[in-house]
């Protein structure tokens, strides 16, 4: 528990700096044009601001969720059931370590991969066209 504690206070901190950059990114102009319209705060931010500061926050949000996801190796230390800690429980009952630890570093390999390339893919939807 204090480990996911830990990750979650460490990488909400970075996260919600994301947001707030990306929200402060788009001009001001935008919010007071909302505001002139009639649109409430919440309206604005969700019809206007938001849709147009995804496109900044999507690449460093998912640079966050990758580190995120290879930092939690290091949560096995703490007893954070997860696969280094798996793969310490098949190596003490099948004895074969480099088996082992290679199909664990794999398998963050493969995740690491396939979340970079979902971000990637995710930033050339939302980009602008040039």
């Amino acid at each position: 528990v204090g480990a996911v504690i830990g990750l979650t206070i460490c990488y909400g901190a970075y996260v919600g700096e994301i947001y707030r950059a990306g929200i402060q990114s788009i001009p001001r102009g935008q919010m007071e044009a909302a505001r002139s319209l009639g649109m409430s705060h919440l309206q604005a931010m969700r019809h206007i601001i938001l849709p147009q500061a995804i496109r900044v926050i999507l690449p460093p949000l998912g640079n966050e969720f990758v580190a995120l996801l290879k930092d939690s190796s290091l949560v096995s230390v703490v007893a954070v059931p997860d696969m280094v800690r798996r793969g310490r429980e098949f190596m003490s009952k099948t004895f074969i370590p480099l088996e082992t630890w290679t199909m664990v570093a794999l398998l963050y390999l493969l995740m690491t991969v396939f979340s970079a390339r979902i971000v990637a893919y995710i930033e050339r939807k939302t980009s602008y066209v040039r």
